[in-house]
């Protein structure tokens, strides 16, 4: 029988601390039958992405070994990064990899919140969500850490249907103060992806963010009455942030759909805003780990021939969208289907 591989994106509210880094990934990876695809650490957003992969209970257990060693090593009071967030785990997606392998993800995300049992808040979302209200992370997350004790504790809240986990104590305390909450949910493949924009201060990078993302902008009337102008890009996340440590800004992205709006869209629609400031862009990067048809989709738009050869069509993909500005990559540890291949065979 065919193994039926899904993915775990963990991503932890801790980018600089190594030693924190690695207790919690070995915690993952000392269960049996689960692999660690990446592990990204990004000491400006002070996040850290982590890509696990296997069969659901393996990887489920893993999740679950990996939450609780961040809530023993993670407190959030000290926390300060440039990524909305809301726990020392901010958030645990699982994402069918092999066909069919949808239930096996609502299984391990019900398992996750079972097998918690009130040690910390947890938020279901995506495709696991109690109700269709809850399943946006962005609506579970408003107000993050620091608003999350007044929210739990009968503070104002705009919307009652999102206000409280789906599992929790009952009571605000130390564990709660110290982990805040964790967002577990089912999803499928996003692609996290980062557009390097060559400025120091988010002028061109914000107003690319706010025009690409399919959420737009909030225009306000003289009266303070309030219109959303739709976005450029559909199925997307975006916003413009600074990287200090490089001396740049990122349109920050999660590709929601790549089929609907593919890497080079993304890239190419914020190139030419940009571009309307006077700015440049210095290549791009991706968060964690992309699925093979995203690198060959690009890898198309980018090459001149009509070309069949996925190796030379990533090779294509990696070059038009700079994706070595910042660090290496390499396919063979960042495509999903390449790197589970490579690690725990067909």
């Amino acid at each position: 029988m065919a193994a039926r591989w899904i993915e775990c994106v963990p991503n932890i509210s801790e980018g600089a601390d190594q030693e924190i880094i690695d207790s919690v990934v070995a915690a993952a990876a000392s269960i049996e039958g689960v692999a660690v695809l990446g592990c990204e650490p990004d000491p400006d957003y002070n996040r850290t992405v982590i890509t696990l992969a296997g069969e659901w209970k393996p990887t489920a257990n893993a999740a679950l070994s990996l939450i609780r060693m961040a809530a023993n090593l993670i407190d959030m009071r000290e926390h300060s990064g440039n990524h909305p967030r809301m726990g020392a785990v901010d958030v645990c997606p699982f994402v069918p990899i092999s066909p069919d392998t949808q239930e096996d993800c609502l299984l391990a995300a019900n398992f996750i919140l079972d097998q918690l049992n009130g040690e910390v808040p947890v938020f279901l979302y995506g495709d696991v969500s109690t109700s269709e209200n809850r399943s946006s992370l962005a609506k579970l997350r408003r107000g993050q850490y620091e608003g999350l004790e007044a929210r739990f504790t009968g503070g104002q809240w705009d919307d009652e249907t999102t206000r409280m986990p789906d599992s929790w104590s009952g009571k605000w305390g130390e564990s709660e103060e110290r982990f805040g909450a964790v967002a577990v949910g089912v999803r499928p493949v996003l692609v996290a992806y980062n557009v390097n924009v060559d400025e120091p201060v988010p002028v061109a990078s914000k107003a690319a963010g706010s025009l690409v993302r399919t959420s737009g902008r909030l225009i306000k009337s003289a009266t303070g009455e309030k219109v959303r102008a739709r976005g450029m890009l559909d199925a997307v996340q975006g916003m413009g942030v600074p990287l200090p440590s490089h001396n740049i800004c990122q349109v920050s992205m999660n590709l929601q759909n790549h089929a609907i709006t593919p890497m080079h869209l993304a890239f190419e629609c914020v190139k030419s805003i940009c571009a309307d400031h006077d700015v440049q862009l210095c290549g791009s990067e991706l968060v964690g780990l992309v699925p093979l048809q995203a690198m060959l989709d690009s890898g198309n738009w980018y090459s001149s021939e009509s070309e069949t050869d996925e190796q030379i069509l990533v090779q294509a993909a990696i070059e038009g969208l700079g994706l070595n500005y910042l660090a290496e990559f390499d396919p063979q540890t960042r495509i999903i289907e390449w790197a589970i291949t490579n690690q725990l065979g067909d």
